[in-house]
């Protein structure tokens, strides 16, 4: 049940500077860990994670990788403009298509500067051609006269899209550990930061204890550091990401009897928007694989997890689909009803922002005590911070 109002300023909290993580600790599985098992807060470290999860758990991970998305040019007068890729419109819509184009591809993107760069103005760095499609709507075109990808053209100039509030230029390290070990499908501009702890001797002892675990794909956007700026939340214009299913990950879904955990706020996004497509397609509301912002508080009902999942099995089948492509921009605050996940693996978020409302929605006004216990324990906060495991029950 939605309520009337959520007033975002009873989810702010203060965080200083000095408690924002500005680097990984290494190894990334050093990292601390706060588990929230019901009423209870425990305080130990990531690579304890296989001996502290609930029996029979399923974890779910979101196996997204980021490009090296942000570019930073010059023009021949000296102005710096700055370049924040957010998603191709040519001659592919899929990052990973686009990955593999070679002399020219369009963009839509963020513009640093943008005011030092007229629409008639071709700015030509490393040679290769920077020129507008359409500045009105930040849509860019690049160009280079060889056969190189466009992957290798970024490799060249780009940077990792280290987040906003991370007060320190990007560097070499960054390629590294500003991404998780497992991942795979290239299109995001931001890291899905739950899964930077995990390192390969947590995943193996994860398997050794018997833990199932999935992969699914949520491309994360640049509108996940975008704040609540509404003085009441249910103002915010959230956006749409795109998220991928494989049958086999839905098939195991449906069929495990365990508790679900997603690794991380957008495979907890991902999943409840799959289970809600099911129920779009079991009322005759949807049909295709589109979640928006209040789908769910709008169509609700009491449909179970299997059904819901059975459905969108069937849409598979009837369309010969082997994979799910689809988008979300659920907005999961208090008065949501979780349907799939029974906890989740994250780390420490802004004050204000979408993520502390998801927060809130999962264990309700315990976040306070959750995130008044991390700062007291001298936990590291956003991205590159510390971790918690948060059991509602």
């Amino acid at each position: 049940m939605l309520p009337e109002e959520i007033k975002i300023s009873e989810f702010d909290y203060e965080l200083p500077d000095e408690r924002i993580a500005l680097y990984p600790v290494e190894p990334r599985d050093s990292s601390k860990l706060l588990r929230l098992q019901g009423n209870k807060i425990g305080h130990y470290h990531f690579n304890e994670l296989p001996g502290l999860l609930p029996a029979e758990s399923m974890l779910v991970f979101n196996q997204t990788k980021v490009i090296e998305a942000r570019l930073k040019i010059q023009k021949e007068s000296g102005a710096q403009i700055e370049i924040f890729l957010l998603e191709p419109t040519f001659p592919f819509s899929s990052v990973i298509r686009t990955m593999g184009v070679s002399g020219k591809v369009h963009w839509k993107c963020m513009v640093g500067n943008k005011k030092r760069w007229k629409s008639e103005d071709v700015i030509v760095f490393n040679n290769i051609r920077f020129s507008w499609i359409d500045r009105e709507n930040d849509i860019i075109c690049i160009e280079w006269p060889d056969s190189r990808l466009f992957a290798e053209i970024l490799a060249e100039i780009g940077n990792m899209p280290i987040p906003p509030y991370i007060k320190r230029s990007a560097t070499e390290k960054d390629r590294e550990v500003y991404q998780t070990v497992y991942a795979n499908e290239e299109g995001s501009v931001a890291a899905p930061t739950a899964g930077l702890h995990f390192t390969e001797n947590v995943l193996n002892e994860l398997e050794i204890k018997g833990f199932a675990k999935e992969f699914i794909t949520l491309h994360v956007g640049a509108g996940t550091f975008k704040p609540v700026s509404a003085d009441n939340a249910l103002e915010h214009e959230m956006h749409a990401e795109k998220m991928f299913f494989s049958r086999q990950n839905i098939v195991h879904i449906m069929q495990h009897n365990g508790p679900l955990i997603p690794v991380g706020t957008t495979a907890m996004r991902s999943l409840e928007s799959l289970y809600w497509f099911g129920v779009g397609l079991l009322q005759n509301r949807i049909s295709d694989f589109k979640i928006s912002q209040y789908f769910p508080y709008e169509h609700e009902a009491d449909i179970t997890k299997e059904a819901s999942l059975a459905a969108v099995l069937e849409y598979m089948d009837s369309h010969q689909l082997e994979n799910l492509e689809g988008s979300t921009a659920i907005y999961i605050v208090p008065g949501y009803r979780f349907r799939i996940c029974k906890g989740i693996i994250t780390n420490f978020h802004q004050p204000k922002s979408t993520l502390i409302l998801l927060i809130s929605a999962l264990i309700g006004d315990k976040w306070k005590q959750v995130y008044k216990a991390a700062m007291e324990n001298e936990y590291r906060f956003l991205s590159f911070g510390d971790s918690s495991l948060l059991l509602p029950l």
